[in-house]
């Protein structure tokens, strides 16, 4: 047992835009590991053998778009209500009735979706770093594109296909190391300085990276594991989630406003940059999330929490999911 907790293994598991990657170890009940931009399975490397060693089956997907995941074409594939089915469809393959669903960052909206539109399915949720934010008010893309004044946000910057990927794409390391140290509390621009998150309409995002190396949770070949992805794939079937928001709003309309009842946790990092605008959901989260068990803003930690702080994240998740019913 103890070998077997160790070991990882690859599966290509069949769902709803063909065939989702994931990586798992351990046995028990069945915890669902999703990941956020720019990142893949991997971002779970921490958490895969921790949850192993307390008794769970943690299995960690490339959300599709990413890495060894299926990359249908246009953005309609990427819309949530389709991200959901091949969570479900997960755990179905894995020969599962139910499971716990923890997200980080879209993987975090994802997750909560999850539990909101499946709750026979997804039994608890796990929110890191982003908040759970109902559906509501106006398009997403019409919110976004109102932030910054003279300065674009980057996710509207994200919304014309192409314009990122010119960008990104002829040094996908650079730009990768570049974004995960604007967002990481040891490499993050100091206070005052312009925020990485805007960008002069005819700038670029990478002008507002740190200059420097990359975030200490980022060894070399962690880096070579990311962009060894994203060179092989491209960033267009990640960035199809951005452009996706708005049919989200449309598809989710019955939801409106509508809470996640399922037992919850948060965990953010009290550095993260996106704070600023995420402030008052984490501060609604108790309304919104009326199982919400317990929430954790870690101290000296940026976005990237399960990377930044992988024990002390590991701790939290293992504690939540021992207190849960089974």
């Amino acid at each position: 047992m103890a070998q077997q907790a160790r070991e990882l293994t690859h599966r290509l598991v069949p769902s709803p835009g063909g065939r989702i990657h994931l990586v798992e170890q351990g046995t028990g009940p069945l915890v669902l590991l999703l990941h956020g931009f720019p990142e893949c399975w991997y971002s779970w490397r921490h958490q895969l053998p921790a949850l192993a060693a307390a008794g769970y089956r943690a299995a960690a997907v490339d959300v599709r778009g990413y890495g060894r995941s299926s990359r249908p074409a246009g953005a309609a594939a990427y819309r949530m209500v389709e991200l959901v089915a091949d969570a479900a469809a997960v755990v179905r393959a894995l020969g599962e009735e139910s499971a716990v669903v923890v997200g980080h960052d879209w993987g975090s909206a994802i997750a909560a979706n999850c539990a909101l539109l499946e709750p026979e399915i997804f039994r608890a949720v796990g929110l890191l770093s982003v908040p759970y934010i109902p559906r509501g008010g106006s398009r997403p893309g019409a919110v976004f594109a109102s932030l910054g004044g003279d300065e674009e946000f980057y996710i509207t910057r994200f919304q014309r296909e192409g314009r990122a990927e010119a960008e990104i794409e002829p040094d996908v390391r650079g730009w990768l190391a570049g974004f995960y140290a604007a967002l990481s509390a040891d490499t993050m621009p100091p206070p005052g300085a312009p925020d990485p998150l805007f960008v002069p309409v005819d700038g670029l995002l990478r002008e507002r990276f740190p200059a420097g190396g990359p975030p200490g949770w980022l060894g070399e070949d962690d880096l070579d594991v990311y962009a060894g992805e994203f060179e092989r794939t491209g960033f267009t079937g990640a960035l199809n989630r951005y452009r996706a928001m708005d049919r989200d709003w449309e598809d989710l309309a019955a939801f409106d406003g509508a809470p996640v009842t399922r037992p919850a946790l948060y965990i953010g990092g009290a550095r993260d940059a996106a704070m600023s605008w995420l402030a008052a959901a984490i501060d609604a989260q108790p309304a919104v999330l009326p199982g919400l068990v317990s929430s954790h803003l870690l101290a000296d930690c940026g976005h990237w929490v399960q990377q930044e702080a992988p024990g002390e994240v590991s701790r939290l998740l293992v504690d939540w999911l021992d207190a849960l019913p089974r």
